[in-house]
């Protein structure tokens, strides 16, 4: 049964290569009369002397006849009349448990040069989301390992938030936090439009030998292509899928989703996409929910997953802040005076927000995290008559209350990079000062 296998896939195999020639290149954009192949099919172009050398490139769009293609690497080799051969294929990445402590790039090749290890399974980097009915709802929570998350912004085991915040506020100190403290089973990180010099950086001093070791980290730097970096959040969501298909629960965060978009705008106008929404192609809106719908969970395992959205002046109404806070499962705003301050991780408690928090912690946390947001608030409202010593001591209770506890509140939230608090640390944490207050 085994060799009538065999011979049947054998027999399936097409063996005719189909070839076409390049015609012109217009910046990303290069035009080539033929071969025959379907949007998003990889073709290999033949550059170099004798075109010993391949370039791959994705097939964007059709023109006339003529197919459109962008290259996952620079153009300079490509001359009129180049051949491009079909793969007929879309992208696939090997992944494997062999993976696991690795850094690769968006095309699943280690960054360091070193070989592949043995045992890795081709995956495809595009796929539908899970079916809406095969997803369980999101009943347990996860630990992140950051206090204030764990206790007043509680992530469920499966859920998609948003990390909403300028440039320089530290976005990438607190998803290094997350990934060395939390205990899912595996971390699965995308590193897209990053400069090259912080990925080392992100490596070494962010993540650690500790959080490296559980991770596989996914890079496509500033410099190289659109179609590179768009493939960098494809690849890492792919490599997730995988392992939750395993019954993994896997903890995917990407940094920052903002650059896939702007990437997605500069394939859009190459290939003749009429500019919208502040420059941004329509293909922008319609590829954010089919990459964000593609983690949470499914039958076998869970993605929980955390997305960086860089807010151009620190305006959370921006078009992608906008459309990425109406897909996922919540967003936490870090506030740039909260880092002015020293007060780190910096999100702003009053402005975040954990929709499924409320479904997964007992009646009691959920009313001790109520009750610090409203001291919280309570004071942030009357700072400017406490700060001018305008507010006389004894006029509102509750303002009594919150000048008392406001010291004591700001300690709790602040948390040092190197410092782990478990879950149940951070909502014993909560009740002792809210106890406090009663």
């Amino acid at each position: 049964m085994r060799a009538a296998e065999l011979i049947a896939q054998i027999n399936q195999i097409d063996t005719f290569k189909r070839y076409g020639r390049v015609k012109q290149v217009v910046g990303l954009m290069i035009e080539s009369q033929g071969p025959e192949s379907s949007i998003g099919d990889v073709c290999y172009i033949h550059v170099g002397h004798k075109q010993k050398r391949k370039i791959q490139a994705e097939v964007v769009g059709f023109k006339d006849e003529n197919i459109i293609l962008m290259p996952y690497t620079t153009v300079n080799d490509i001359a009129p009349g180049s051949l491009v051969e079909a793969t007929l294929k879309p992208l696939e990445v090997k992944v494997g448990p062999g993976l696991i402590g690795s850094v690769v790039d968006s095309l699943g090749n280690p960054l360091d040069d070193s070989p592949l290890p043995k045992g890795l399974t081709p995956v495809l980097t595009e796929q539908e989301p899970p079916n809406p009915l095969n997803r369980p709802p999101i009943s347990e929570p996860i630990e992140v390992g950051v206090r204030m998350i764990d206790s007043l912004l509680t992530v469920g085991n499966g859920q998609r938030v948003g990390i909403f915040a300028g440039s320089g506020v530290g976005k990438s100190t607190l998803l290094g936090m997350i990934a060395r403290n939390t205990k899912a089973d595996l971390n699965v990180i995308a590193l897209i439009g990053e400069r090259g010099r912080e990925v080392r950086e992100f490596i070494e001093r962010d993540l650690g030998p500790e959080g490296l070791e559980r991770s596989i980290v996914v890079v496509a730097t500033s410099d190289q292509p659109a179609l590179m970096r768009i493939k960098g959040a494809f690849t890492a969501t792919a490599i997730a899928e995988y392992f939750r298909d395993k019954g993994l629960n896997v903890m995917m965060m990407m940094d920052s989703v903002t650059r896939v978009a702007m990437a997605q705008r500069e394939v859009g106008l190459a290939i003749g996409e009429p500019p919208t929404t502040k420059g941004y192609t329509p293909s922008v809106f319609a590829i954010l929910p089919k990459l964000l719908e593609r983690t949470g969970t499914n039958l076998h395992g869970s993605i929980t997953a955390f997305y960086t959205v860089l807010v151009d002046g620190d305006d959370m109404n921006e078009p992608i802040a906008d459309a990425v806070r109406g897909i996922l499962d919540g967003h936490f705003v870090l506030d740039r005076d909260l880092a002015n301050k020293g007060q780190y991780p910096a999100v702003n408690i009053l402005k975040s927000v954990s929709r499924v928090m409320n479904n997964i912690v007992p009646s009691e946390h959920r009313h001790s995290s109520e009750r610090l947001r409203e001291l919280l608030s309570t004071y942030i409202n009357a700072e400017d008559l406490i700060n001018i010593g305008a507010y006389k001591k004894g006029s509102s209770r509750q303002i009594d209350e919150a000048i008392r506890l406001y010291p004591e509140i700001i300690e709790f939230l602040k948390q040092q990079t190197d410092e782990k608090v478990s879950l149940n640390e951070a909502i014993a944490g909560l009740y002792r000062l809210i106890g406090k207050g009663d």
